[in-house]
């Protein structure tokens, strides 16, 4: 049966706890993005310094196995929906933490308007409310493909798929106030 393969951290803790101008910076994002905890906020600036480590060990990198590589980061980058399909490698270096939890499926739940505020998508993914290509989602965390954008609704065994249910109506009625 063989061993299971070890769990490792996805993420990096800030090497000094209390420096006010993060802890600031930390509280505003988790505010507006609804986080659950710093964690999920440290493994996406994680994520995030990772594709620009790897963008200026490219930019350094010389020679036939670098251009496979270079070609291979920005078209991930571009899949995730964090750059045009036209950027170059400096674009990367150029990308914030902002860019990437704007790719969460909880943000874009919310900014789709299937959710009337962040908290209340984040739940309605929790509770399996939400499918991409008809595959129900259940992490909030998850980062939405360029092309399952359009894909994202209501599941279709949840009761939020009739158009009839009234918190349905009460996000259509929100709709409706910030457009006129």
């Amino acid at each position: 049966m063989g061993d299971p393969k070890r769990q490792r951290k996805r993420y990096e803790t800030p090497s000094h706890p209390w420096i006010k101008e993060r802890l600031d910076r930390e509280r505003v994002l988790m505010k507006k993005y609804a986080l659950k905890n710093k964690k999920e906020l440290w493994r996406h600036e994680t994520q995030l310094k990772e594709f620009r480590r790897r963008a200026r060990r490219l930019l350094a990198a010389r020679g036939r196995q670098a251009e496979v590589e270079r070609a291979q980061l920005l078209q991930r980058l571009n899949r995730l929906g964090l750059l045009p399909a036209d950027a170059a490698l400096d674009d990367v270096l150029s990308l914030t933490v902002e860019d990437v939890l704007d790719r969460r499926l909880q943000t874009l739940v919310y900014k789709k308007g299937l959710a009337r505020t962040i908290g209340q998508a984040r739940q309605l993914i929790v509770h399996g409310h939400i499918e991409i290509n008809g595959q129900i989602i259940r992490s909030p965390g998850y980062l939405v493909l360029r092309e399952e954008e359009d894909t994202i609704t209501y599941s279709k065994t949840s009761p939020f798929a009739k158009e009839s249910h009234p918190e349905r109506m009460v996000i259509e009625q929100a709709k409706q106030g910030e457009a006129s």
